[in-house]
Order: structure tokens, then sequence, then C-alpha cells
């Protein structure tokens, strides 16, 4: 079991444990610049509506990149407003750090190996110390020790050795300041990499560990590289918090990420939300639909299943299990509660009457 780490510094912010037999949680990074929030109250309120929707998906905490100071006076802002967790992204310059820490942050992700100096670390370790905030040590396979690099390319090591040794490295430096709350996280493109470099490192240290395949790829091809990277190791028992990263929304990343850690048994409850793939007996558009609710459904955080099919084929039959369903049935379309029809209508009124059925649903749940 890996040790214990706590997310959450002053002020509002909800604590999450990381490590420690907690339940893994769930990550996901902004999508778009934040420099213009301190001045701009509409983009404010759109940022935190946005967030209260991810936190509603199940998103447990958000990265944001802090690449210059009026970034770092944004992210202050939008933390003074919301209980996630926020966690600011820093690169090469520790001020930014120290400007983050100015506000209610829950952590920091650097490199001591790009900060520039030891000295400059421990500025911002003792900060993070001072404020009760965690530090996320974050390794890339782009972005390795030209010494590694070079025993990589004769084949002293292999790539996931490296990306291993840069985490202990980059470790060391935190326990030499005698600071033990930090999660580390080794990431390539690769998922074999991604996959043996952490097996590396958690067989050798108990510190908590942040799963993600960097630079994943599109929608699909980042899923399955996700989904077979983090379902391999969190059956083997490693990892404690996890980002799918895709060139997607953050929505998306979240939905993923919930479901990786469904299916592997790492996160229980909530909606089950079944649909068809759709094909030529459709009497339904199952994609339109699901695409319009599929953010609401995923938000209720009750256990009941709903099932959205294409045809009376895959509708009350195969969806028979289900606490709510809807269906297509020629020129009508059907509203089924555990199999059995409860309304047949028209399709105009889809929307309408199957958000009564929901609300019903719920109000006996």
């Amino acid at each position: 079991m890996t040790k214990e780490v706590f997310l959450g510094g002053k002020g509002i912010t909800k604590r999450i444990a990381i490590g420690g037999g907690s339940p893994v949680s769930l990550q996901t990074m902004w999508k778009d610049g934040i420099k213009d929030v301190v001045n701009n109250p509409a983009k404010l309120n759109d940022i935190l509506r946005q967030i209260e929707q991810l936190q509603l998906l199940g998103c447990d905490i958000i990265r944001f990149a802090v690449p210059d100071v009026e970034s770092a006076a944004g992210l202050c802002e939008i933390a003074a407003h919301t209980s996630i967790p926020l966690v600011a992204d820093i690169h090469f310059d520790y001020r930014l750090a120290l400007e983050c820490l100015k506000g209610n942050v829950a952590a920091i992700r650097i490199n001591p190996g790009n900060i520039g100096s030891f000295e400059n670390t421990q500025k911002v370790v003792e900060a993070c110390r001072d404020n009760g905030v965690a530090i996320r040590i974050g390794i890339n396979s782009g972005s390795l020790p030209k010494d590694l690099q070079a025993k990589i390319a004769v084949g002293e090591i292999t790539r996931s050795q490296g990306l291993c040794e840069t985490a202990c490295r980059e470790a060391e430096v935190f326990e030499k300041l005698n600071f033990s709350q930090y999660v580390v996280s080794m990431k390539s493109s690769d998922v074999q990499e991604t996959i043996e470099c952490n097996r590396y490192y958690a067989n050798k240290y108990n510190n908590p560990l942040h799963l993600g395949v960097t630079e994943a790829g599109p929608l699909i091809g980042g899923i399955v590289k996700s989904s077979i990277a983090f379902s391999t190791l969190l059956n083997e028992g490693i990892g404690d918090t996890i980002r799918v990263s895709l060139s997607s929304s953050a929505e998306n990343e979240v939905i993923a990420g919930l479901n990786i850690l469904k299916e592997c048994g790492k996160r229980q409850g909530g909606l089950k939300l079944v649909s068809c793939p759709r094909c030529g007996r459709e009497g339904f558009d199952v994609h339109s639909f699901v695409e319009r609710w599929q953010n609401r459904l995923l938000s209720i955080n009750k256990d009941i299943t709903v099932a959205v099919m294409g045809c009376v084929v895959n509708g009350p039959g195969e969806g028979k299990h289900a606490d709510l369903g809807i269906a297509g049935a020629a020129d009508k379309v059907i509203i089924f509660k555990k199999g059995k029809i409860v309304q047949t209508i028209r399709p105009e009124l889809t929307d309408k009457v199957f958000e009564e059925e929901l609300n019903e649903l719920l109000k006996n749940e």
C-alpha cells in the first residue's frame, strides 16, 4: 500500500486523500487559458459552471496550466470560488508556483529538474509545507536527463527504466528537504512503457502514483490506450489517481476515466447508461438522444440503469433489466420500466416525457 498524501490546503478546498488505501481519484486538465479571469466576471462564472458540471460527472481534481503571472492570478481567483481541489501546473519558473500558493490551490505540479536550481525547489517546497499543499512530480518520456537518454540510445537501459530513474532522482530532492507530501507521475505515449515504468517504481517505493498515458491521442485511440494501461496497472494494485489525456473535451476525459474505474471495480455506484450502437432497424435516433442526455444522466448519483435503444428488438427485451428505458417502435417511441412498456408516445414528445419519467423514478429511489 502506498503512503497517504492529502490534496487541499487552506480555505474552502475539499481535501482529498491520495494513496493509503483511499479510493482512486479521477482528474482532468483544463483546456483553455485563464489569464484574463480576474477582470472578466462572465468568464469566471462560465468556468465555475463548467467545473460544477465536471464535479457532477465524477471529477475529483482539476489541473490548470500556469504559464505566466496573469494565469497564476486567474487560478487563485477560480480557487477562491470552488471546493474542488485545483492543481497548478508549473514549468521552468518557480516564482509562478509561489504566486499560485497565495491562493487556495490544492497542489503544485513541478519537476525539480526544470525549476532551475535546488534553492528554487526549496522555496517552493517550504511554501507548500507552510500552506499544507501537496506536490506532484510529473515525468514525461520527452524530458529525460541527457545521461539517461544516452544510456537508452545504446541499449544500456530501456526508456521505461529511464522514466523510473528520472522520477527517483526528482523524488530524492524532496526527500532531502524532508518533504513527504508528494505524488509521482511517469507518463509515456507508449502503453507498454507506461505500464513498465510504473511497475518498476511501485516495486521500489511507496509514493502514491498518478497514472496517465501522455499525448494519448484523439477520443477513440486515447481511450483505448488509457484503458489498456490503467486496467493492467489498477488490477495489479498500482495507481492511486488517474487522468485520461485526450485531444477532446474535459467532459470526455472524465466520462472515460469514470467508466474505466467502474469497469476495474475501483468506483462503485452511480447511474449506469446502456445504449445500443444503432443499425438499419433503427426506429429511434439513439445517437442524438444520448448526446443530449449523457451529461445529465451521468451526473445522477443513484444506483439506477437507463437504457436507450434504437428499436423494439433491443428495447424492452434486451433492456428489460433497466430501471428506465426508451426505444423506437415504427413511428412511435416507447418508454419502458423493468422491461414493461409504460407509455407509447409521438417522437416530438420524447424529451418531455422522458424527463417526467426520469424525475418520477428519481423521486421514488
